[in-house]
């Protein structure tokens, strides 16, 4: 097959990374489609033509800009065990029975888990939750936990976003309580010996709902749960029915820091809980955005970048519970008080990571020197709370699976690994622990944790090599995908607000990457507390002025490039927003990459 075109001839930008077009972005068919699409929907020509580019048909478009959960909720029925579940939990509420919630220590864990302790206290039962601490619970079920749930009162225990490979933990539980597990992690193993396990990746659950996030699954269990107690004649005048739409901001933060493909039940699910959180009802989120300075309507940016970062801190590298306890907060100053504590924590967390950072990028360089596919690394005093963040940070850099581990004091080692797109890490993990390398691990297919003696090390990375050898072909860098360029004075805040009509943007639904051709760089300043934002001003060979940002400028050889003094005319590409400010609304340009034009 031959290469694609250089997209602007682009062959190596500033970061070193070739430019092409996004495929079918010159393809006459799609273009014409997309045109179609523009002119029958009534939409402008540009949103008509991303929509085709992104493969969604005339008939579909509606739908995709203005996804409606009404028409696109599954029956809760639809997965595996659900019903029963619902059945017990319905019971547990005519019962007034109190339920122990046991929670991921992430942000999906932690928002599934107030889902449900809002929607059965809302209902008069009385609900304990725990948070497993990361450095001494580890991952998943515990029986210590358990069993303090239990003697909390607990007859029903709900394990949420983790469960379905700790059979034998959850076994020990057998006659103390019922046992009902809420997950999307993929496993291999027997499903634990209880009363319900509903997950959409189970081999013989047939929904078709392997993309929705456990906040999700505990959302359609409220559902389920409100239907068969509505059949039993249970709501009436002094006991309405909870009004569950109001859980879809947490549903909303989930899917999206979970990294959730944004395409049908998703994208509803984020549009409309975007719209809840935007009424700043729930006291701690409102507390929390007001600390990381969220001041216009929050968007898939704001939970994947403001919110969740530091809703995930506390489980990092601090308290592990303070996410849910801020989430289910009812008392402003109390919120307050918790959001200004993840946020401290939050920034102590990015210093731990950058500490690692650099010495986990030159040991990433080693290897792939050395010609591993997969990237394993280890170090003895690594916080195994941010090895999730570095192994990210190198699977971007080096576009291969990374995995990063902290060698533990009992000689263990504990971490997490990122994948590329194509490449199930979680499956590979999987059959690592079923092989006897691994004493735990598990996770989806873009991203797993596991742990190990640290003898196993040498032979884990060779069996990853081995089952994950495709990487091995991968290029060293991605190509910069675009989908349409621009001059300076077509970067307009109309087109910017044309474009944002394709929102939410995430997973499965990339933000249109947008090439400005030509522009001339006429002003540079560093802005930001840490002076860490490079914004400019760009001119056009039309006259065209358009303002432009660079976050993480640091001293890297794209913020480099662009404040050279003899300011050569240079393509940028990146993300055009329009923002408000003062009453005012323009455009703004967020570069991503730059070339000399």
């Amino acid at each position: 097959m031959p290469e694609a075109r250089a997209a602007l001839g682009v062959e190596s930008s500033l970061t070193g990374r070739r430019w092409v077009w996004r495929d079918g972005a010159e393809d006459p068919a799609l273009l014409r489609m997309g045109a179609a699409i523009a002119q029958r929907a009534g939409l402008p020509e540009i949103v008509g033509r991303l929509l085709a580019l992104r493969g969604i048909p005339l008939e579909q478009a509606a739908h995709f800009l203005d996804p409606k959960l009404r028409a696109l909720l599954p029956n809760p029925s639809s997965l595996q065990d659900m019903d029963k579940a619902a059945a017990r939990m319905a019971q547990a509420v005519q019962q007034g029975e109190t339920i122990g919630i046991f929670g991921d220590y992430d942000v999906d864990g932690a928002c599934a888990s107030a889902i449900l302790a809002s929607f059965f206290e809302e209902l008069g039962c009385t609900v304990h939750t725990h948070i497993p601490d990361r450095m001494t619970e580890g991952y998943g079920p515990n029986v210590p936990a358990l069993e303090g749930l239990v003697a909390q009162g607990a007859a029903l225990i709900i394990c949420v976003d983790c469960g379905t490979a700790a059979g034998s933990v959850l076994g020990e539980l057998a006659g103390k309580a019922d046992l009902i597990v809420l997950d999307h992690h993929k496993s291999e193993d027997a499903l634990p010996p209880i009363l319900a396990t509903v997950n959409p990746n189970r081999p013989d659950c047939a929904s078709g709902l392997g993309h929705v996030c456990a906040a999700a699954l505990a959302f359609l269990a409220a559902v389920a749960t409100s239907r068969d107690l509505r059949t039993a004649g249970w709501f009436h005048d002094a006991q309405p029915a909870p009004d569950l739409m109001r859980q879809l901001d947490l549903v909303a933060l989930a899917t999206v820091c979970d990294v959730m493909p944004l395409h049908g039940l998703n994208r509803a699910f984020v549009t409309q809980g975007l719209k809840i959180m935007a009424r700043r009802q729930r006291t701690g989120l409102n507390a929390l955005m007001e600390i990381a300075g969220v001041t216009k309507a929050p968007d898939a940016f704001t939970c994947g970048f403001a919110l969740g970062p530091r809703i995930n801190a506390g489980g990092r590298i601090a308290e592990a519970g303070l996410g849910l306890t801020l989430l289910r907060s009812t008392d402003a100053h109390d919120a307050r008080t918790m959001a200004e504590r993840l946020d401290a924590v939050n920034r102590r967390r990015q210093g731990v990571e950058a500490e690692i950072l650099d010495r986990a990028m030159a040991q990433a360089a080693e290897q792939r020197e050395a010609g591993h596919p997969v990237i394993l690394l280890t170090g003895k005093d690594w916080h195994p709370g941010v090895v999730g963040i570095v192994a990210g940070r190198i699977k971007e850099q080096f576009n291969r699976p990374a995995l990063v581990g902290a060698e533990q004091e009992d000689g263990s080692i504990k971490g997490s690994g990122r994948s590329v797109p194509g490449l199930d890490l979680g499956t590979v993990i999987i059959a690592a622990r079923q092989a006897g390398l691994l004493t735990s691990g598990g996770g989806h297919a873009m991203a797993a944790g596991f742990s190990l003696p640290a003898e196993n090390i040498e032979r884990f990375h060779t069996f990853l090599d081995e089952r994950l050898a495709d990487a091995a072909v991968l290029p060293d860098t991605v190509d910069v995908a675009l989908d349409v360029a621009l001059s300076v004075s077509g970067a307009t805040v109309e087109l910017a607000e044309n474009l944002a009509m394709l929102a939410p943007f995430g997973a499965g639904n990339a933000e249109p990457l947008i090439a400005v051709s030509n522009a001339q760089i006429i002003r540079s300043d560093r802005i930001g507390r840490d002076g860490n934002t490079l914004r400019l001003l760009l001119k056009g060979q039309d006259g065209g002025r358009l303002k432009a940002l660079l976050f993480r400028a640091n001293d890297n050889p794209l913020a480099i490039g662009l404040e050279d003094s003899t300011r050569p005319p240079v393509h940028l590409v990146g993300y055009l927003r329009s923002e408000t400010w003062n009453g005012r609304t323009d455009a703004t340009f967020f570069i991503q990459d730059a070339a000399r034009a």
